[in-house]
């Protein structure tokens, strides 16, 4: 199983159409329902805080590239971010909980 985490911090302003985006991302990802593939957003209290999570099951690839919403999502991200996204790969699993 490979793990992704990104993270990045967009301007106030964009704070809400940023969560449009990432919502329209979740309404593909539930009508499509890839296999082999998890995925969360969190938002920070300061509200302008994103993360992201990924897990891709081995013998899987990541959905998202090839979906619409994500690819609009990507599309304007470095206008909306004060913040860039920065991508962490976690390589080696050491241990879960039910993931």
């Amino acid at each position: 199983m490979s793990a992704i985490v990104v993270r990045y911090r967009v301007k106030p302003s964009c704070a809400a159409e940023n969560a449009e985006l990432v919502r329209a991302v979740y309404a593909e990802l539930q009508a499509q329902q890839p296999p082999g593939f998890r995925y969360a957003t969190f938002v920070a209290e300061d509200e302008v805080t994103f993360v992201h999570i990924a897990f891709t099951e081995d013998g899987h690839s990541a959905p998202l590239p090839a979906l619409p919403a994500f690819q609009s999502f990507v599309a304007s991200i470095a206008e909306r971010c004060d913040e860039p996204p920065q991508t962490t790969q976690l390589p080696e699993q050491i241990g879960s909980y039910q993931l």
